[in-house]
């Protein structure tokens, strides 16, 4: 449904389109939006470009301890524990008549200008976090602009399993390409020039957010006549979140998000685990989780491949079943070379879950509050993430090591297992291009 640029992606009712885009036009779409998972991973102050060579900046030069470096993340991320907030604003409000494309242009250049300021400041931990923080509320509206492009074309065009492998796949090339350098990263920062490197730093991320916004004023019809609005123009903000409230399947969804992001330990325990019991140096760390990273992509590919042949229930159970006991080999391991080998089998463990919590997400979300939902996963990311951190970190420190933090994590990833029980079977009966009438055979 193509409407004139006044009134573009007004919402208005309209029926979900049926399921069957031609191949060659679902990967024009993902490149699209693989484009902008792209640019917005190498803009994030919490990604692997910006957020890693922070991180190292407060360990190697500032000194912060393991609990400091967690606290300081959990203040970093404070925006993000409201990020429902900023996709509620994503499915009210239209900025210039371009809805999603207009938060993109507008808060985009406002991360930019934001860059540019602190690009001249002090290198300290006060500024350091308060650049984290202010940026991080303006990256929030463009996130959760994204967030709510992808899942309404996946709900709408019924590929919630292709779009949520498009989603890993792009969004992990950041993280891992920063990770790759990461060693690099860290010298430069500790070198005589590192308040020169820090700066260029939030030089580089400004000309990426600007990009990012450039990037939006483009609107190419294979995406945008492919995606119709579904909230009526009239639509009162309180009848929404009462609406929203009461969509039962939102809840199971959110529960097994949490419990999978909760991980106590999987951040600075390990890290501080990996260089001061390993004695790996930064390069070493960074190349640890490159390795992991990289190893969720052919599970991704899997996925992608699978979903369109089996009802996700049959993959949420199974990948839930390999992802448990991920972070077992390493209590096997006793060198850095023994923890690098395992990292990629951990990795391949992870993929298919994690593509297939997304695409229950995405199917779960109500019509016309796509992005509130996603957000509410990520308020509900940033949280738990930060607060497994810092119970992780407790548990390191005070009951036995990082053996502890293994056991604590295999045993929420169980969890899981369960709540599987809770999602409404009709959400999960079918495979990727099939509505409910055409569900899938148990497999």
């Amino acid at each position: 449904m193509t409407t004139d640029a006044a009134t573009a992606d007004v919402m208005i009712d309209a029926p979900a389109a049926p399921a069957g885009l031609p191949v060659a036009l679902r990967w024009k779409i993902f490149l699209y939006l693989g484009a902008l998972l792209i640019l917005m991973g190498f803009g994030s102050p919490h990604g692997g470009l910006i957020g890693l060579p922070i991180s190292f900046i407060l360990k190697n030069k500032l000194h912060l301890a393991a609990h400091e470096l967690a606290l300081f993340g959990l203040a970093a991320s404070a925006p993000a524990y409201v990020a429902f907030l900023f996709g509620f604003a994503r499915d009210t409000f239209n900025p210039f008549g371009m809805k999603d494309r207009g938060f993109m242009v507008l808060f985009g250049s406002i991360c930019a200008v934001i860059y540019v300021f602190f690009a001249f400041a002090p290198i300290t931990e006060l500024t350091l976090l308060s650049a984290v923080l202010l940026v991080g509320v303006s990256f929030l509206f463009v996130l959760s602009s994204e967030r709510g492009l992808i899942s309404t074309i996946g709900q709408q065009q019924v590929m919630s399993g292709q779009v949520a492998t498009a989603w890993n796949i792009f969004g992990s090339v950041p993280g891992i390409a920063a990770l790759v350098v990461g060693g690099r990263l860290s010298d430069l920062l500790e070198g005589k020039n590192s308040v020169l490197a820090a700066h260029m730093l939030f030089l580089v991320g400004a000309i990426i957010m600007g990009s990012l916004a450039a990037f939006a004023l483009w609107k190419p019809k294979t995406v945008f006549d492919n995606v119709h609005s579904e909230r009526a123009p009239d639509a009162h903000p309180l009848a929404d979140v009462k609406r929203l409230v009461r969509h039962w399947p939102i809840y199971p969804a959110l529960l097994i998000w949490l419990l999978w992001n909760f991980a106590p330990g999987s951040g600075t325990p390990l890290q501080f685990y990996l260089q001061n019991t390993l004695h790996s140096s930064d390069a070493q760390w960074g190349y640890w989780n490159a390795i992991f990273s990289i190893s969720f992509l052919p599970t991704f590919l899997v996925f992608g491949l699978l979903c369109r042949r089996f009802p996700l229930r049959t993959l949420l159970f199974w990948g839930t079943v390999a992802a448990v006991p991920q972070m077992v080999p390493l209590l096997f391991i006793h060198s850095v070379t023994g923890a690098l080998i395992a990292a990629a089998p951990m990795g391949l463990m992870g993929g298919v879950a994690t593509a297939a919590y997304m695409a229950l997400l995405i199917r779960s979300c109500p019509r016309g509050l796509q992005g509130t939902l996603l957000m509410g996963a990520a308020s509900l990311y940033a949280i738990v993430t930060q607060l497994g951190n810092v119970l992780g970190t407790n548990l390191y420190d005070h009951y036995g090591g990082f053996r502890i933090c293994v056991i604590a994590i295999t045993i929420v990833y169980a969890l899981i297992l369960p709540v599987l029980l809770l999602v409404p079977k009709e959400l999960i009966a079918t495979a990727d291009g099939q509505t409910s009438d055409q569900a899938a055979p148990a497999g």
